[in-house]
């Protein structure tokens, strides 16, 4: 309930703030009217979610996703704009209110057309060396694919997927990674739509590793589908993969939250790596949060490929990540351990992508 009084008065605080300063009664008016339906279709699109009717739920969460982003951008805009009016009123320049909330409105307006963009168009490719320590001549130019964040769920569904599955298959990697946060609901809604994935094509298969979104959609569901399509989910555990007379170990963690929800899925890198081969030319981790990284490089692992932050998906939001995540996106080091952090291949919430590009990224390994 408080939730929805916050919203409903920062609606009427944006509403005050900028409807007086546009052109016309008409103008102010229309504003009010955007602002109105924007406090109703926010907190619709999170109970419509309970519909028995899927197609009705989903058009609740399209339209509720869209008002939150332009109510959150509106907020942000008009929080500037209130900033700069305070510091401009000594010098009195009179016509700055007015202009300035038309430059608001245009400036959302805008910043939404781009941002739905970004986020409805298929991902591009990001092409990123990894340079690892004494790796075999045979690991030279291994490849990895790595997905992650798409969010398969309300407002994703089997067209956006199947559009990376396709753009992921032309890259011939040799192996595919998917570091969690894949759906957004239940199996029985989603399963046609996940079923993509099952096309998947690499020399040495498809991998994954559950992310926080996992658990709020049924985690043991989602694990017995994905192996059904043919996906292998490394729970705290891993594989041997042998490639050109070099091995390599590959391995994935539950999501750090995971014992939250089931306390046999604690993430655990250390178990993660019990019992690789002593011998093997690289130690990949697959781990949804980055967060995971410091576990990771007491187990040493060489290298982490990580998600969950969607590089902050769209500004200001880009700014605060770094608050609950060591890293927010690309390539850092941690002693031996390099990290990667994808910005995601799909969105969550708002339908919006501005500052943050989702990615496939295609990690190529090199003798460091």
């Amino acid at each position: 309930m408080f939730a929805l009084w916050l919203l409903a008065l920062l609606h009427l605080y944006i509403g005050w703030r900028i409807a007086p300063g546009l052109p016309g009664s008409l103008a102010s008016w229309a504003f009010a009217a955007v602002q109105l339906a924007s406090a109703t279709l926010i907190p619709l699109a999170w109970f419509g979610r309970r519909s028995h009717s899927r197609a009705w739920a989903d058009r609740l969460s399209w339209s509720g996703m869209l008002a939150l982003g332009l109510f959150s951008t509106l907020l942000v805009l008009t929080l500037l704009r209130d900033v700069v009016l305070l510091f401009a009123w000594p010098l009195d320049l009179v016509q700055l209110p007015e202009w300035s909330a038309v430059a608001v409105v245009g400036s959302a307006a805008l910043l939404m057309a781009i941002g739905l963009f970004n986020a409805r168009r298929t991902a591009r490719v990001r092409e990123v060396e990894v340079p690892v320590a004494g790796l075999p001549a045979a690991l030279q130019g291994f490849t990895i694919a790595q997905i992650s964040d798409i969010h398969v769920g309300p407002t994703i569904k089997q067209p956006y997927l199947q559009a990376i599955v396709d753009a992921v298959n032309h890259l011939q990697a040799d192996a595919v990674a998917v570091t969690g946060d894949l759906v957004d609901g239940r199996v029985q809604d989603l399963a046609p739509h996940v079923a993509p994935l099952a096309q998947l094509r690499s020399r040495h298969g498809t991998f994954f590793v559950t992310g926080n979104h996992e658990y709020y959609s049924g985690v043991d569901e989602w694990v017995a589908e994905l192996r059904r399509l043919g996906v292998q989910v490394l729970m705290n555990e891993h594989v041997v993969l042998r490639h050109g007379g070099a091995s390599m170990v590959l391995a994935g963690v539950a999501d750090t939250s995971a014992h939250h929800f089931n306390p046999r899925h604690r993430s655990d890198p250390q178990r993660a790596i019990d019992g690789a081969p002593a011998d093997a030319g690289m130690r990949v981790l697959l781990a949804h949060q980055p967060r995971s990284a410091q576990a990771a490089a007491q187990a040493g692992f060489d290298v982490q490929l990580s998600g969950h932050t969607h590089g902050g998906q769209y500004w200001p939001w880009t700014l605060f990540v770094r608050l609950q995540q060591p890293y927010t996106a690309g390539l850092h080091r941690l002693q031996q351990l390099w990290v990667y952090t994808s910005r995601g291949t799909g969105y969550w919430g708002p339908p919006l992508r501005f500052g943050a590009p989702s990615e496939i990224t295609r990690l190529r390994f090199v003798a460091g």
